[in-house]
C-alpha cells in the first residue's frame, strides 16, 4: 500500500537519530544488542477496530521487529490501573510501548517508568502546537503525541435556526437559551460528565480555565486554584443544576450516557468530545442533520477546552527500545495519523489533516476542532495527578449537589491539593 511505503521511507531517515537510543537505560537485548528486535504495545480497547490494520502495515514492512498489540479495558481507569501495576513490575513489564491518557504522562515520567525522547528524531514542528506540552515533564520529551482531543459544544441546530438564534458564545447565552428554549421544546438544556470520575475533573477544570483560573501551577508543585476566576466557573455549573437547566441525571452521567441522551433528542446543548458528534450524525440518528458543534463558550466569549488525546511513550524497561521510538515515529507520520481519523474516527495531531478539503467534507466539524485544540490547555500537571483528580472529583462533587458553596468548595480543594503536592 502507498501509505506504507511512504512511511517506511520517512523512517529510514529517523535511523541516524535513533542510533544509540537503545543504551539509554534498557535492558541487555537478547538480539543483536542494537535495540532492534519484537515489541509490544499497550493501549485501551480500540473500539473502531482500525488499529491491527495499521499494525499489520508495519509487520508486514519489519518482519524481525513485529509489534503484538495489547488492548487493555475500555475503562481509562482499569487501563491505568492495569499499566500501573505493570509498569511497577520493572525488569518484569511486558509492555515496551504505551498508549498513555495525555495527563499521565507526567506521573509516569516523575515515577521513572517512561523514558526520555530525543525531541529531533519525532515531527513535532507538524502538531498542532499546543498538543506537544501534553507530552513533556520537567522541560523534557517524555511521549509523542499521538491521538488529540478538544471539547467542543453540540447544539440542536434545527431548533436555534427556527429561533433565528446563532449558537452561544458566552455562558450568559447558554444558561438563557437553555433555561427559555428547553421547556419550549421538551428538551433538557445542557449538559456535560458529572459523575466523580475523569470526565468531571475535565469539565471542572474546563470551567476553571475557561473564566480565566488555573488549578496547579510549577509542574504540580503551586497550587492556584483558590481564586474569583474558579469561583465563577464552579458557581456556573452549580448554578445549572440548582436552577435546573442542567438536569439533575447529568450527575450520573459519563460521556457514553451524556452522548445518548443528546443522540436520542433529548438534549438542546451537550459538552463532550468530538466523537459525539459523529455518532450523532450518522444516519438513523433521531437528531441527524439538525445539530452543529462551536468551541465551548466562557464568561465573555469562546471559553478553553481541556485537551483530550493520548500520547505514545517507551517503557524504561523495553528490551528493544530503538524499535519502539522507530514504531512511535511510524505512528505519528502523516499516512497512519489520516488513518486515525478516517479509519479510527479519532482527532489526529498532525495540523495539516484539519485543513484537508477532503477530510473537511466528510469530517465537517474539523475545523471547529482545530480552533478548539488551539486554545485548549492541558489538565493539571502533577506528579501526583491521580490523587489530584480524585481530589477534584469529590470536591465538584460536593458543589454540583449544593452541599458547599462554590466559594467553600474552592478554599477546600485548595486545602486538599496543598496535601497532595506537600505545600
Amino acid at each position: 500500500m502507498r501509505w506504507i511505503r511512504a512511511a517506511g521511507r520517512g523512517l529510514l531517515a529517523l535511523v541516524v537519530v535513533l542510533t544509540g537510543y537503545a543504551g539509554s537505560g534498557a535492558r541487555a537485548d537478547d538480539g543483536a544488542g542494537d535495540g532492534r528486535g519484537p515489541v509490544t504495545l499497550a493501549t485501551g480497547g480500540d473500539l473502531t477496530g482500525y488499529l491491527g490494520a495499521v499494525l499489520d502495515g508495519w509487520n508486514r514492512s519489519h518482519p524481525d521487529e513485529r509489534v503484538t498489540l495489547v488492548e487493555l479495558p475500555d475503562s481509562s481507569d482499569e487501563t491505568y490501573a492495569q499499566m500501573h501495576t505493570d509498569l511497577r513490575a520493572g525488569d518484569r513489564s511486558r509492555f515496551d510501548v504505551l498508549n498513555i491518557d495525555v495527563n499521565w504522562t507526567s506521573q509516569f515520567a516523575a515515577a521513572g517508568w517512561i523514558r526520555p525522547l530525543p525531541r529531533e528524531a519525532f515531527p513535532l514542528d507538524t502538531f498542532l502546537p499546543p498538543v506537544v506540552d501534553t507530552a513533556t515533564y520537567d522541560g523534557r520529551l517524555y511521549a509523542v503525541p499521538y491521538v488529540t482531543n478538544a471539547g467542543l459544544l453540540l447544539y440542536r441546530a434545527d431548533i436555534l435556526e427556527r429561533e433565528g438564534l446563532p449558537p452561544p458564545r458566552t455562558w450568559a447565552e447558554l444558561e438563557r437559551y437553555a433555561e427559555t428554549l428547553g421547556p419550549k421544546y421538551g428538551l433538557d438544556g445542557y449538559a456535560g460528565q458529572f459523575l466523580p470520575y475523569e470526565g468531571l475533573t475535565v469539565n471542572a477544570a474546563e470551567a476553571v480555565y475557561s473564566a480565566g483560573g488555573t488549578i496547579l501551577g510549577d509542574e504540580g508543585e503551586r497550587v492556584t486554584v483558590d481564586s474569583q476566576a474558579a469561583r465563577e466557573g464552579i458557581g456556573f455549573l452549580a448554578r445549572g443544576l440548582a436552577e435546573g437547566w442542567i438536569p439533575e441525571e447529568a450527575l450520573t452521567w459519563k460521556e457514553e450516557e451524556s452522548k445518548q441522551a443528546f443522540q436520542d433528542g433529548e438534549l438542546l446543548f451537550l459538552r463532550n468530545w468530538p466523537y459525539a458528534y459523529v455518532a450523532a450524525a450518522e444516519p438513523g440518528s433521531p437528531v441527524a442533520g439538525k445539530i452543529g458543534a462551536v468551541p465551548l463558550p466562557g464568561p465573555d466569549g469562546p471559553g478553553t477546552s481541556v485537551l483530550g488525546g493520548s500520547n505514545l511513550a517507551v517503557s524504561s524497561h523495553a528490551e528493544h527500545p530503538e524499535t519502539a521510538a522507530r514504531l512511535i515515529a511510524y505512528l505519528t507520520g502523516e499516512s497512519v495519523q489520516r488513518q486515525v481519523l478516517t479509519r479510527g474516527a479519532l482527532p489526529p495531531v498532525r495540523a495539516d489533516l484539519y485543513r484537508d478539503p477532503e477530510l473537511i467534507a466528510e469530517f465537517p466539524y474539523l475545523p471547529t476542532l482545530r480552533q478548539s485544540v488551539l486554545a485548549a490547555a492541558p489538565r493539571p500537571k502533577s506528579p501526583r495527578y491521580d490523587q489530584v483528580s480524585l481530589a477534584v472529583q469529590a470536591v465538584m462533587r460536593d458543589a454540583l449537589t449544593g452541599q458547599q458553596t462554590p466559594a467553600e468548595a474552592v478554599r477546600r480543594l485548595a486545602r486538599e491539593l496543598a496535601a497532595v503536592s506537600g505545600g
